[in-house]
Order: structure tokens, then C-alpha cells, then sequence
């Protein structure tokens, strides 16, 4: 294991190198670009025996991707924001063909107005494509979870594609201290991917047919019946790198903190929960009963380990950095239904969009609020 000061994209695209894929489609686009940039370095210095794809649109990009997966290799790719949306038609169609495809996505807010700072906009609107779907905190977060990723994604009892989601420029551009592994250890962790099925010429088979009213239906009762099987795998996959590697991020799922005695709490994704840390320290020593829960997985969405998470708590404040236009947050929508029926009182917080700083005195007022008996709003 080698310790270093890394970018968080470059820690990614050493991450991927030791997965071993054999074909990475891309095309550039802030802020992921560093990604691939460093993964075509890592190529041409015969690091890795892979081949990328220059695609001229990441709607191509995703549309090799699943052609490469589906001749029985490993495959990567990148993308965020708008290149995320272009790919749009064919995420769901590498769902449903069942390739367990592995790709990060630098979370950036969707144009209109442009804008190529962070949000969760352009993952969270695909949350439904049959994707699983894991946010991250730290650099060293990221390198874990794209190897746990692909084991889960290849598990036969799941055999659905992932997405490693990462703030852009708020992590995707920092350099921090990380340990990356080496590539025995990770041989030992990931073995070699052995598909069900693939293209061959010399045993011809069919992908992707059409399937009509009288088989549809089953064919999507599959893939959600897969999905809620990844919770376990994401679970044993985090529990069995903590074992090997010394690293495990709560029960891989989600991630708790200080929530022993809370009785108000705030829940959210990604790079905010960093900040959330410090306020709760700060408050705790102000002997305030406040507590911290890091939703990892949006997809699966372990809606039974959120609820056991919230028993004894007062008040619960959901921070979402994607707004459903004309609604409410879409996380806040998800927590809703999964707390039905609970007494809990759940307030939500549309904050950081378009690359606004969620500061330390945004994530104590959100306190302040709940602890006030107050409703949510926006953080401006």
C-alpha cells in the first residue's frame, strides 16, 4: 500500500488501474476530465493493457461502453453534468442488458443557466435508470468504493451497472492525503470478471430483443429484484474490504455519527458531510444532543437501515443539492415515504446548488431550526 498526496482524480484513475478494465470509452468534460486525462497516461506509460475509445459524444461513450462490456471485458468510463444527461438514453438500456459497467460521475450542475460547479442535479435525475449509485466524502472514500463497486456490480446475484458519484471541483480537484493499494491486494479482493453471457460469433446469442406487454414487466421485476439484492452485496463487499484493508465506511450503505443519544440529526450526501462533522463536535461541546447520518447508497436506497438510524431522534433535516423543480428535494421526497408513519419531524434544506458554499454556519442554523421546531427552506 503506498501513501501519498493525491488528487482526488488521479487517486480515481489509479483506482481503476487496479481493477484492471480492458476498454475506456470517454470524452472530456470539466470537471471529470483529470479522470481519463490521467487514466491515457497511465496507458501510454504501459501501466495498464487497455485500450480508450476517443468517443465524439459521451452518448457514444456510454454506447461503447456497453458494447465492450458486452464482449465479456471489464470496462470504466466518466462523465458529469450535461455529458451525464447525454447519455441519458442509453444508461438505461446498460441496465437492462444487465452489464455491470462501472463509471465515475463528477457531480456538476445541469445547464441552464451553465454553470460547472457542483450539484447533485445530473446523478440524482437518473437515480431511477437501473444504476446503483454511491456518493462519496473524501479522496480516500473514492479510491475504496470504486473497488468495492465493480465487486458488487459483477456479483451474479446482481450483475447491474454503478456509478461512483464524486463532488466535482469540491473533491474531484483537492488533494489530500490517501493510501492506494497495491495491485495484489486488490487482485486478491477483486477477482478476474467472468460474464454470464456475451457476444461471440461462434455461439450467437441475442441482447437487448424487444419485449412486449406479456414480458416486459418481468424483465424490470428482475433488475428492481436485483438491485435490493446489492444492499447485502454493497454491505459484505465494505465489510470484507474493512477486514483486508482496514477501511470501512459504516455499514457501506449509510454512515453515522455522534447518533448514540441525538435526538436531532441532519442526513445528506457527499462532501458536505466533511463540514456537517464539525458543527456536530462543536454543538456536542455545547452539550447539544445533535448527530450526524451520511447517506452513502442512494441507489439501492437502504431505507431499513434509515430507519433504524432515526429511532429516538426528535427532528431530522434533509440537505439536498438537487431540487425537483415545481416539488421539493428528491432525497426529502425518498426519506418521506421511507419514514411513513413515523412521528419523526422531517424538515428539508435545498442548499449548494450550482456550486454554493454550504458553510459551517448554513449546517448550525439547519440545527438551530430543527432544535427550534422550525421547517426547512433554502440555504442562499
Amino acid at each position: 500500500m503506498t501513501e501519498m498526496v493525491v488528487e482526488a482524480s488521479k487517486a480515481i484513475a489509479l483506482a481503476a488501474k487496479l481493477c484492471r478494465p480492458k476498454v475506456i470509452p470517454m470524452y472530456p468534460i470539466t470537471p471529470q476530465t483529470h479522470i481519463v486525462e490521467n487514466l491515457a497516461e497511465i496507458i501510454n506509460n504501459g501501466e495498464l493493457d487497455a485500450e480508450i475509445i476517443h468517443a465524439e459524444s459521451e452518448h457514444s461513450a456510454c454506447s461503447a461502453l456497453l458494447g465492450a462490456q458486452a464482449s465479456g471485458i471489464r470496462t470504466f468510463s466518466a462523465t458529469a453534468s450535461q455529458g451525464l444527461a447525454l447519455m441519458f438514453e442509453v444508461l438505461p438500456i446498460v441496465a437492462g442488458n444487465r452489464m455491470p459497467c462501472v463509471m465515475a460521475v463528477a457531480n456538476r450542475a445541469l445547464s441552464a443557466p451553465i454553470n460547472i460547479w457542483n450539484d447533485h442535479s445530473d446523478a440524482v435525475s437518473v437515480r431511477d435508470q437501473g444504476w446503483i449509485q454511491i456518493y462519496v466524502e473524501s479522496t480516500q472514500e473514492a479510491i475504496d468504493t470504486l473497488i468495492q463497486l465493480y465487486r458488487v456490480c459483477e456479483s451474479k446475484e446482481v450483475m447491474l451497472p454503478g456509478m461512483l458519484c464524486i463532488d466535482g471541483f469540491t473533491l474531484s480537484h483537492v488533494y489530500e492525503r490517501a493510501f492506494v493499494p497495491d495491485q495484489s491486494e486488490v487482485d486478491e479482493f477483486l477477482p478476474e470478471y467472468k460474464p454470464l453471457n456475451i457476444l461471440d460469433p461462434a455461439n450467437p446469442i441475442t441482447m437487448g430483443p424487444i419485449a412486449f406487454p406479456n414480458s416486459y414487466m418481468e424483465f424490470k421485476k428482475m433488475q428492481h429484484e436485483a438491485m435490493l439484492l446489492a444492499k447485502k452485496e454493497i454491505e459484505k463487499a465494505n465489510q470484507e474490504f474493512g477486514k483486508k484493508f482496514g477501511r470501512k465506511y459504516g455499514n457501506g450503505l449509510i454512515e453515522t455519527y455522534r447518533m448514540e443519544d441525538a435526538k436531532y440529526a441532519i442526513i445528506g450526501m457527499g462532501t458536505l458531510i466533511g463540514t456537517a462533522r464539525t458543527v456536530v463536535d462543536k454543538l456536542r461541546e455545547k452539550k447539544k444532543k445533535v448527530g450526524l447520518i451520511k447517506l452513502r447508497s442512494l441507489r439501492p436506497f437502504p431505507d431499513e437501515k434509515l430507519r433504524k438510524a432515526i429511532e429516538g431522534l426528535k427532528g431530522l433535516a434533509v440537505i439536498d443539492r438537487h431540487i425537483s423543480v415545481g416539488y421539493e428535494g428528491p432525497l426529502y421526497t425518498d426519506l418521506r415515504s421511507a419514514f411513513y408513519g413515523s412521528k419523526l419531524t422531517l424538515s428539508n434544506y435545498i442548499a449548494g446548488l450550482g456550486g454554493r458554499d454550504i458553510t459551517a454556519a448554513h449546517i448550525e442554523k439547519v440545527f438551530i431550526d430543527l432544535m427550534n421546531g422550525k421547517s426547512g427552506g433554502w440555504l442562499l
